[in-house]
């Protein structure tokens, strides 16, 4: 049985008896080991076999009744139980993991974001070193790429500048992609040659 501390055990119990059903151990009208049996076998209390078998019963593979105990009714629905269970776990794993790739995406943009500000803070004492220092430029009107991404301009190749950082109203986007897209009123943060400034406006705004 597969083993995911985040899966609750009585689960766990459930898909370990529907692969058995499914992989032919217990044949249809088969029964199962009383409950207090299984929950040797399992290592766990008689109320988790219980709740495994409840959900067994639930999506139609097992029937459970007095006097007859647990009845094997269809192998056909324990492999849509298993599948069903895979892909419920397939859809956790990959939120955990999104969840993971969010927290490292945001440590690095709180790390670039320092280092930002600290060339910012310097940029007097880097005054020898411009291709270090973020020059700002507002998109205005007069811009002719506006909803344009930064892939689309090929900023780089027409300006000599790279855009390291867009500042939109409240938030600041970071290490922006060819995707990101310059708007109205974002401030742009360049860095390159002495130059560069100039030749960023030029592009942006002259027809």
């Amino acid at each position: 049985m597969e083993d995911n501390k985040s899966t609750p055990r009585y689960e766990k119990i459930a898909l370990d008896i529907a692969n058995a059903i499914y992989k032919g151990q217990y044949e249809e009208g088969d029964k199962l080991y009383g409950r207090s049996t299984l929950a040797g076998t399992y290592n766990v209390s008689p109320e988790t076999i219980r709740r495994a078998i409840k959900i067994l019963e639930d999506v139609g593979v097992v029937e459970s009744s007095k006097g007859s105990g647990i009845t094997i009714i269809s192998k056909e629905k324990a492999y849509k139980y298993i599948n069903r269970f895979k892909n419920i776990e397939s859809v956790a794993s990959y939120r955990i993991k999104l969840e993971e790739l969010f927290d490292k995406k945001r440590e690095i943009e709180d790390e670039i974001l320092e280092i930002v500000d600290r060339i910012i803070e310097r940029s007097s004492v880097l005054s020898n070193i411009t291709a270090l220092t973020p020059f700002e430029l507002e998109i205005t009107d007069r811009c002719h790429f506006i909803g344009k991404s930064i892939g689309e301009l090929n900023f780089w190749q027409n300006t000599g500048a790279t855009i390291v950082g867009i500042r939109r109203k409240n938030e600041t986007i970071l290490s922006p992609g060819p995707y990101a897209t310059l708007e109205k009123g974002d401030i742009i943060l360049i860095i390159g040659e002495d130059v560069v400034m100039e030749s960023v406006k030029r592009f942006l705004e002259e027809d």
